[in-house]
């Protein structure tokens, strides 16, 4: 397998860098947003130039969309069900599945969830809120909700995604738990034994998708309720490890 990047899921994904031969990964795309212009046209020609290369060659393309279009009124977090983004990232990322789709290439188009993990970047929502919540002060948006898939897990799923031999779809990639991020903020504030304020913002939309299409291909890809906590709970030992600091056991 080819991976292309060298970033937070490029890295996790390389101990299975020998196997599924004949695809390509494209793990190196615009992380976050909001991000300027450049970046946007960035991914975008590294996406073209990367079809090319796989068209040419017969290989599958995978590439990494977001789940962040959902959200929108009457939005059922399907893959089938037309989208609007509500966010310039999810209308990013929408644009380039079209692109993937139009490109002649074989393709697999995945719109993960929140993939956290050891050594995630700092302005990701775990690592923002364990500093705010240490620092005193949490900012909360609204009815925000988020469905998180530890990474290891992740990289289970896709696993056993490609053994599938799944081709020209769109799948979201996520655990079917999308919890409330109050409830997230509660679970942290448990773990490291400390309250801190909470200042809440305007709402927002939550992005919540349907893993009906996962778990048809991979049943023990759905996880139960309350899978949230568990990734917490993995993500802070793992930090506290790295950091010396201390976690509060159950």
């Amino acid at each position: 397998m080819e991976i292309i990047g060298n970033g937070f899921l490029a890295r996790h994904l390389r101990p299975i860098g020998g196997r599924h031969a004949g695809v390509t990964v494209l793990a190196a795309g615009v992380p976050r947003h909001p991000l300027p212009d450049s970046e946007h046209r960035r991914e975008a020609e590294l996406v073209a130039e990367t079809l090319r290369r796989c068209r040419a060659r017969g290989r599958l393309m995978v590439f990494f969309s977001t789940v962040s279009m959902y959200g929108t009124p009457g939005c059922r977090g399907l893959e089938s069900d037309p989208v609007v983004p509500a966010l310039r990232y999810g209308s990013h990322k929408l644009g380039l599945e079209e692109m993937v789709r139009q490109s002649g290439a074989r393709h697999l188009i995945l719109r993960l969830g929140y993939v956290p993990g050891p050594d995630e970047p700092s302005y990701r929502l775990l690592s923002v809120l364990t500093r705010q919540l240490r620092d005193g002060e949490v900012r909360v948006q609204r009815g925000a909700r988020r469905d998180m898939i530890h990474v290891a897990d992740f990289v289970a799923v896709f696993d056993r995604l490609l053994a599938t031999g799944v081709t020209d779809e769109v799948i979201n990639v996520a655990s079917g738990d999308c919890a409330l991020i109050t409830d997230v903020v509660d679970h942290i504030e448990l773990r490291l034994g400390i309250r801190a304020d909470r200042r809440f913002t305007d709402a927002t939309v939550s992005h919540c998708p349907s893993v009906a299409k996962l778990s048809g291909l991979i049943p023990e890809a759905r996880r139960p309720t309350g899978y949230f906590r568990t990734v917490i709970d993995r993500c802070l030992e793992a930090s506290a490890v790295q950091e010396g600091k201390n976690v509060r056991p159950y």
